[in-house]
């Protein structure tokens, strides 16, 4: 927490409430696409923050599409054989995004179109 008493993105601090504007962009990630950390953590205005991303979805809302978000090498980040990997994995199948030698093709994929 930060002294005025609200959380503080860089810090990964544990209330939800600052990773509102994270979970704005997450949901609107459309279906059959993704972003990554990164992305988000720049479409936010914090370009340095993607661990902070990272520690937002582990926090994420029920209905998030959490599963839209991936590394900056189009590969999901958890355990491939963990069950949360392959549930993300199979989600985004479902979407229609194409995994080729377990990565996405962020160029043809990749939410939003212009680098933000």
């Amino acid at each position: 927490m930060s002294k005025s008493g609200q959380a503080d993105m860089n810090s990964g601090a544990s209330d939800s409430s600052a990773y509102t504007p994270i979970f704005d962009v997450v949901r609107r990630i459309p279906s059959g696409r993704v972003t990554t950390y990164g992305r988000i953590a720049r479409l936010v205005g914090r370009p340095r923050a993607a661990r902070v991303v990272g520690y937002a979805m582990h926090r994420c809302p029920p209905g998030l599409p959490w599963h839209r978000v991936v590394n900056a090498q189009g590969r999901v980040s958890l355990p491939a054989d963990s069950t949360a990997g392959l549930a993300q994995r199979r989600q985004l199948e479902d979407e229609g995004v194409v995994f080729i030698g377990g990565r996405i093709d962020l160029d043809r994929y990749a939410w939003p179109d212009d680098d933000a």
